[in-house]
């Protein structure tokens, strides 16, 4: 702590004596004509620092304050808009352009307050917003995205240091990804595949302007998911001068470059290399990750009527044992813990990439939007027996590739009496790969998988939207559908068995209050380990029978608004499940599965299994106004899945209680700090078997405890809480702005027991023979906890 107090006291130090003010230019248009807009009103935020724009629409506001500021744009005949957060330094001026919707209720006066929430007549409910400033600050969040939305109701986390989402009761698998409008399947490093957990995300906040969170009431759009869809939008490159940004934390560094490639076409460019390796072998922990990642975006002004924007992503992962952990250890539990991860953990690498390109014109009366993409996963997992590497030890030899080609088009328009529709199609080619050797244990003993599978699909679906207001735009109707298909099977390929039908309404009681209702069924595919699992004598099993997954979704609320900045909402949910794939082996529904690394869905399935998700939500929110920003929110939430004997049976997401409290202060001398307590339900675990577990041909093979799933989730966890807290200081220096943080995670050091391990007794020979039955080891129960203080210190300069 010294140490960084020298280096505040020493950063202070090279302040130089200057304008404490930067400015924000840019211009104003008409969303849907693309012509300039003259004599527009242009506020910054929560000021009185104005300006107004000229005939060619342009405005320059001066002395602006220094940090993240939102702008204001007012016009008669126009709804009043807010816009994102923008970064500003003394030598960082963002040049902005405004797209004002007409709007034909405001003829005769300007409305001069206009809300900080996103709202939406197609999602009047189920959907929060996040800025760049509160993900970037969010405390414990480490400027990774998808840490920050565990602050929003509805959202689950399992303790420790994986990126898990999981929304109202859903698994894992059940959320969508999207970036600039164009899908991502994998989101986090290490990602587990058939589900989207991992322990990092690849999404560099630094290229993020702002993120749509849905929990239900999807647009039609947007289809194959159950529980979640989140729009990530980036920003656009700055066309006037080069900017570059350099970022060090604890776990990986960055930078990222942004700035002009021609009169009308910007760029921004990350990329960020890990050294974690190094960390965790200098602390002895018995893995060593390794990751490095890139994203580009690129947006072309082609016309006044068309723009084109190109992204890219990507990641490179490598995870390996770190065999010397135990060398000089003397805790004797410490031993054992790294020998149990050491033995059962796999030797992993993946690489990954999206790249895509949308391109968007805007007609006097629609705007068409055509979006291509191509997607790439490779995942390799190899094991041996006590890690000694002899063919005779292979345990798991598995490697596998997903390939998708995507096409959607969609055109978006308003009728002459003012319905929006939204209509369009996607279209898709897919290959997936799978060599697998791989031998697994559970209650009935030792199977060994080994096949090579190659299968090609084609995927097609159509959707629309209808939107429109009625009485004096007090109520909000939106209803729409989607059809999906796949060439799989007979059933599959049929779309109207994927028929998928979702009405909203909202109707504003008064200014402050609002009620919404939303009633929707969707389907989502199952992962293609599923598709493409072959059994022993070279079928594809899967096939006969198989079907989407189906979710209806019922969902009410209330919301009140005291002010602009701030709102209350209440959610009740209720989601119901069926033809979930069910586990012919261990039967099981799959939707417990995805809060560990590996692969799930790589064996026989039946789509028989049914489940229920339910609860309510509370919401109190306050947007960042005058330095001070708040969310708190709590969640009731059950979910039960149906067992091998029909009966409901809580999920392994059935956290029961969530509940979090995120804060935060700006205060002078641009210093700023935050506080998140979160408190997490206990799961449910399954006990295991120790008449399984304590064979030897099962143990070797499984170098854990086999789970009896007879007893499926009749354990549970404690409740867990964490309470995270971070400090800001700013400088803006002459040529530079450098942030200096510090994020500590789980300041109090909470810890969670976790479900022990089960490890054989060592003696100078080995593992211990049980004198009473040689086909057996004796074996001891090793306590396993997650949750230890991570304290982060981290540097961002912009310059």
């Amino acid at each position: 702590m010294r140490k960084v107090l020298i280096l505040l006291v020493l950063l202070q130090s090279f302040v130089g004596v200057s304008q404490n003010s930067g400015e924000i230019s840019g211009k104003i248009i008409d969303s849907k004509t693309r012509e300039e807009l003259p004599f527009v009103n242009v506020l910054v935020y929560g000021t009185e620092i104005g300006a107004v724009s000229n005939e060619k629409g342009e405005f320059v506001l001066n002395n602006v304050p220094l940090g993240y500021n939102k702008i204001q744009a007012s016009f008669v005949g126009y709804k009043t808009l807010i816009s994102d957060e923008y970064l500003v330094t003394k030598d960082n001026s963002p040049y902005i352009t405004l797209e004002l919707i007409e709007d034909a209720t405001q003829l005769k006066e300007v409305q001069i307050q206009a809300p900080l929430f996103k709202e939406s007549v197609d999602s009047p409910l189920s959907l929060q917003s996040l800025g760049i400033a509160e993900i970037e600050k969010n405390p414990g969040g480490n400027r990774d995205v998808l840490k920050v939305i565990q602050s929003f109701p509805g959202v689950a986390s399992n303790p420790g240091f994986r990126n898990d989402i999981i929304i109202r009761g859903g698994a894992t698998s059940e959320n969508k990804f999207y970036l600039d409008g164009i899908e991502v399947p994998v989101i986090n490093h290490f990602q587990t595949q058939g589900a989207t957990g991992g322990p990092v995300g690849i999404m560099n906040a630094d290229l993020i302007r702002k993120v749509d969170f849905y929990s239900s009431a999807f647009p039609a759009n947007r289809g194959n998911s159950l529980s979640s869809v989140i729009e990530f939008t980036q920003k656009r490159g700055n066309p006037t001068s080069l900017n570059t940004r350099a970022t060090i934390g604890t776990s990986d560094a960055g930078i990222t470059l942004d700035g002009p490639l021609g009169k009308n076409t910007t760029f921004m460019f990350s990329a960020r290399q890990s050294y974690l390796q190094f960390l965790f072998k200098l602390i002895k922990l018995p893995f060593l990750p390794t990751y490095s990642d890139f994203q580009v975006n690129v947006k072309s002004q082609l016309s006044k009527n068309s723009e084109l924007s190109i992204v890219a992503l990507g990641a490179i992962d490598d995870f390996e044992i770190n065999k010397e952990v135990n060398d000089g250890e003397t805790d004797l539990e410490t031993i054992k813990r790294n020998k149990v991860i050491l033995n059962s953990v796999p030797v992993n690498s993946q690489w990954n990439y999206t790249v895509g390109a949308s391109y968007k014109y805007f007609a006097p009366n629609s705007t068409h939007l055509v979006v291509l993409s191509r997607n790439e996963w490779k995942n390799k997992a190899v094991k041996y027996f006590l890690n000694e590497e002899i063919p005779a030890n292979l345990l798991l030899d598995y490697s596998s590739k997903e390939i998708e080609n995507k096409l959607r088009y969609e055109n978006s328009f308003k009728s002459a009496n003012k319905i929006d529709f939204n209509l369009g199609f996607n279209l898709e080619t897919a290959r997936y790969t799978n060599s697998n050797y791989q031998k697994n244990a559970n209650s009935d003993g030792v199977i060994i998988y080994d096949f090579n599978s190659a299968i090609d699909f084609v995927k097609y679906g159509v959707f629309g939207q209808v939107s429109k207001r009625y009485l004096d735009e007090k109520l909000g109707v939106s209803y729409g559908f989607r059809m999906d298909g796949i060439d799989y099977n007979s059933e599959m390929k049929n779309p109207f068995n994927q028929f998928s039908p979702r009405l909203s309404l909202s109707y504003n009681l008064s200014e402050k209050w609002t009620i919404s209702s939303s009633v929707g069924r969707y389907y989502q595919l199952p992962s293609y380990t599923v598709l493409g699992y072959k059994n022993n004598v070279g079928e594809f099993e899967n096939k006969n029978g198989l079907k989407y997954i189906q979710s209806d979704h019922f969902v009410s609320g209330l919301s009140y608004k005291p002010d602009t900045s701030s709102k209350i909402t209440f959610e009740g949910f209720y989601k119901g499940y069926k033809n979930y794939p069910f586990s012919i082996r261990n039967q099981i529904s799959l939707a417990n599965l995805g809060a560990d690394f590996g692969i799930i869905g790589n064996e026989a399935v039946s789509s028989t299994s049914e489940g229920r998700a339910y609860g309510f939500e509370l919401l109190a929110q306050k947007k960042s106004y005058s330095g001070l920003y708040g969310i708190a929110s709590y969640t009731f939430v059950r979910s039960e899945f149906k067992g091998a004997q029909g009966e409901y049976i809580p999920s392994t997401w059935d956290n029961k209680h969530l509940l979090t409290i995120t804060a935060g202060k700006k205060l002078n001398r641009n210093w700023e700090i935050g506080t998140k307590f979160r408190l997490v339900g206990g799961k449910p675990y399954t006990p295991y078997d120790l008449q399984a577990s304590s064979l030897k041909d099962n143990y070797d093979v499984q170098n854990g405890g086999i789970l009896d799933y007879s007893r499926l989730n009749t354990k549970r966890l404690d409740t867990y809480t964490q309470l995270d807290i971070r400090v800001d200081k700013t400088w803006f220096l002459k040529k530079a702005a450098i942030n200096l943080y510090l994020d500590v995670q789980n300041i109090y050091a909470s810890s969670s027991k976790q479900q022990p391990f089960l490890l054989p007794l060592e003696d100078e020979n080995g593992r211990v023979t049980d004198p009473n039955d040689s086909s057996r080891y004796l074996l001891e129960e090793i306590e396993s906890t997650t949750g230890r203080a991570l304290p982060r210190i981290g540097v961002i300069v912009d310059f």
